[in-house]
């Protein structure tokens, strides 16, 4: 038996066992809050930084050429080409976009002009559109501080020959033929207009048609050689 005045091991160790149970529930509390902490800060910046590298990575100028008003058949296919500094660091960005359609050059061009008008666009009637001749609908257009160049023909059949053979045999059924070249091509080309020649000064002649150097030697002697008098 123990005298009543007496305390047992376990009583001794109760209060401190009871302590370091509270303490670990604290850094437990502690480290989930930390951990939750972190994983909202990683959430909130992650997606604005996702949102931002997409935008920045996406030219906007091929967003609002998606949001042209045309029907699906003369947006079957679309290839997009970029090249240049979105900020003309050494070359201004150009934008280019190929589209095939599933009518004709007329039926695409029609609905694709309408479709620019409707987006803003203004026709642009400037010399040099096209800078070649071309077969098919050459329009251009402007916008803002944009230059728009819309090709719509009809579409390459044929690869061009090889070694001076056809790189494809062609069917002996014009009417296979016909429906393998059936639709239309459509090109767009999106410039920036400080980069586009054709918004500066045009010369009013050609100086390959007057035969006239643009840029006449000069010789060092401003005045020439005099001519003595004669005496």
């Amino acid at each position: 038996m123990r005298s009543a005045g007496q305390d047992t091991p376990d009583d001794d160790a109760a209060p401190g066992a009871r302590s370091e149970l509270r303490r670990q529930s604290r850094e437990r509390r502690r480290l989930r809050a930390a951990v939750l902490a972190l994983v909202s800060v990683v959430l909130l910046g992650a997606v604005p930084l996702f949102f931002g590298i997409r935008t920045l990575s996406r030219d906007p100028v091929f967003d609002n050429l998606d949001q042209l008003d045309v029907p699906g058949w003369a947006a079957a296919k679309t290839v997009d080409d970029v090249s240049g500094s979105r900020w003309c660091l050494l070359d201004c960005r150009l934008r280019e976009r190929t589209v095939t359609s599933e009518k004709s050059p007329t039926d695409t061009a029609q609905v694709y002009e309408d479709a620019l008008r409707r987006d803003g666009w203004q026709p642009w009637k400037v010399s040099r559109c096209p800078e070649q001749k071309t077969k098919g609908s050459y329009t251009c257009w402007r916008r803002d501080e944009l230059t728009l160049d819309l090709w719509v023909r009809e579409p390459t059949c044929v690869p061009p020959p090889v070694d001076g053979e056809p790189a494809v045999v062609p069917s002996p059924d014009p009417s296979a033929a016909a429906t393998e070249c059936a639709g239309s091509l459509v090109s767009v080309k999106v410039r920036n207009a400080i980069d586009d020649e054709r918004t500066r000064p045009q010369p009013s002649t050609d100086p390959s048609l007057t035969g006239e150097d643009p840029f006449p030697t000069v010789s060092g002697d401003p005045l020439g050689e005099l001519t003595p008098s004669p005496s």
